[in-house]
């Protein structure tokens, strides 16, 4: 005799992520035959909107669309620009920018590693309740993402939608008196970032080995962060400008957000993904960091991407030690580049993974079509993917509220920019 249960569970309001979203299985004889992501993405409609207005103006603009990783958008868009008015950023300026751009993965990933994915691993509910058990943790990521802020906005003019990139360069280069107090709370900060890697690695992980596609940029003098090729597992290495020759969008009849495949099938891109393609480019001694951990890279346990990020923060806080060490003052923090037409195409890596935009540029300068593919719309045929498979192998009998908590974890993860791509979760389990 079988017996048939329909179990409706409704979150409202989860922490630890903002937005509304769904998750919906169907689980018939012990398997499931229907999962499925539901995402609710209002229009956000930038890609719209910044049609008529020139260069600089949408290199503001589109910081905008995310709060949390305004770098990667204005770094993408410049980048863009750049390449199709023929400037070659000087030294200075990339070094500059690559450290601002440091700014946002330590301040990213902090937030991530401490606030909103140790409770999960560590049995809390919230980071203030893991807070009365670990206030040093919690006090660590706090201070680690203000530190992450003041970087940024010692390039930007402010952490928070920053207003300093242009065509060029920057609007302002920082006073010496201004990069030294930052440069010794990097150099103080090291010891602790060296420890948060240990610490992330000594969490209790599921045994969830899976096989998937990772994708990130890479370039053969640097880890890769605001330039380079694109790269797989699976051997594809192609110019940014070919990213729709090889990667497609299309559109779930059950979700506002889109799908992103590689040769049809999904792939993963962020702090993992670049560990496993890159990890060999880290500098010697953050990779002398990662390589005593006790985890090992390449990984396929998706669950290991709070030590890639807890590596990655590390790396950031060396490489802008490295990087504001040779700081100096140049006679102009620009040059004028004047405009060409064409298509523009930029790519770099935010912290959740590589960000694509695209721009049709008239003689002026003025934008007249755009299209911008955000990391997180890339990783949702992952994360369908993940949820599956951490699900079964958690055991499909388990209790709905402890599919709920596993389904939340795995989802949480990914760091899913809410504001750039998604909102989240609701779950809904049919069992028959």
């Amino acid at each position: 005799m079988s017996e048939s249960r329909d179990v409706h569970i409704n979150i409202p309001v989860l922490t630890r992520v903002e937005g509304e979203g769904a998750l919906e299985l169907d689980v018939v004889n012990g398997e499931i035959e229907r999962l499925n992501l539901r995402i609710f993405e209002p229009p956000r409609l930038f890609e719209k909107f910044i049609e008529g207005y020139e260069c600089n103006q949408v290199i503001d603009m589109v910081a905008r669309i995310c709060g949390i990783c305004p770098v990667a958008y204005q770094m993408s868009a410049v980048q863009a620009f750049e390449r199709l008015f023929g400037f070659e950023e000087p030294d200075w300026l990339r070094a500059m920018r690559r450290a601002m751009y440091c700014g946002e993965w330590l301040q990213s990933h902090a937030l991530h590693i401490h606030l909103l994915a140790a409770p999960d691993f560590l049995g809390f509910d919230s980071a203030i309740a893991m807070a009365r058990d670990y206030p040093d943790a919690v006090k660590r990521g706090l201070n680690l993402q203000t530190l992450g802020n003041d970087l940024i906005a010692l390039f930007g003019g402010r952490s928070v939608h920053p207003v300093g990139v242009r065509v060029g360069g920057f609007y302002r280069a920082p006073r010496e008196e201004e990069v030294a107090p930052i440069l010794q709370r990097l150099r103080d900060a090291l010891p602790a970032t060296e420890a948060l890697v240990a610490w992330t690695a000594g969490l209790d992980f599921p045994d969830d080995e899976q096989a998937f596609i990772s994708v990130a940029l890479s370039h053969p003098k640097e880890y890769a962060v605001g330039r380079g090729n694109l790269i797989s597992g699976q051997g594809l290495e192609t110019d940014i400008s070919f990213y729709e020759s090889f990667f497609h969008e299309h559109q779930m009849p059950y979700s506002t957000a889109l799908h992103a495949t590689l040769d049809g099938r999904p792939y993963l891109t962020g702090p993992l993904a670049r560990i496993n393609l890159n990890f060999h480019q880290l500098p010697k001694p953050v990779r002398d960091v990662m390589e005593t951990c006790g985890i090992h890279f390449p990984s396929h346990n998706m669950f290991h991407s709070i030590v890639a990020r807890a590596i990655e923060l590390h790396f950031a806080v060396f490489e802008a030690v490295a990087l504001l060490e040779r700081y100096q003052v140049p006679q102009s923090s620009y040059i004028e580049v004047p405009p060409q037409e064409g298509n523009a195409f930029g790519c770099t890596e935010a912290p959740r993974g590589f960000l694509w935009h695209r721009y049709d540029v008239d003689q002026q300068g003025i934008i007249r079509f755009a299209r911008i593919v955000p990391p997180t719309s890339q990783n949702q045929g992952r994360i369908e993917e993940d949820v599956r498979h951490s699900l079964e192998k958690l055991g499909l009998n388990a209790s709905d509220e402890a599919i709920r908590l596993r389904a939340e974890q795995v989802i949480r993860n990914y760091d899913p920019c809410i504001s750039c791509a998604t909102h989240f979760l609701k779950l809904d389990i049919n069992r028959r």
